[in-house]
């Protein structure tokens, strides 16, 4: 018998959407940053740059740097590992930061 899980992260949604969402952070360079926009219109959709937010504050998957995905004013943006995590782990890499926004390339 298989059971639910009920506690723990959200198991990871695993549409073709989603997929490419993956996809596309996966090519973000260290010491760069995307915006939330420009990563959904790399992966199809355009106008779905919330939808991403919702894919990468669910993703515990060390290869895939959601860190590196930050809002279009250059804010961090959620992180599931607090918005303080996000911020250092982009300056450990060298990105462009500066009164906590970050360069976007």
């Amino acid at each position: 018998m298989t059971r639910k899980r009920t506690s723990g992260p959200a198991a990871p949604a695993r549409t073709a959407f989603a997929n490419a969402v993956r996809q596309v952070v996966r090519t973000i360079p260290a010491g760069s940053a995307m915006t939330y926009r420009q990563v959904a219109e790399m992966a199809g959709r355009p106008r779905a740059w919330r939808a991403v937010g919702n894919i990468l504050s669910n993703n515990y998957d060390p290869d895939i740097p959601c860190h590196r995905v930050v809002r279009s004013d250059g804010r961090s943006g959620g992180y599931n590992r607090g918005c303080a995590e996000k911020l250092r782990r982009l300056r450990r890499e060298g990105a462009a930061a500066r009164d906590g926004r970050v360069a976007v390339r």
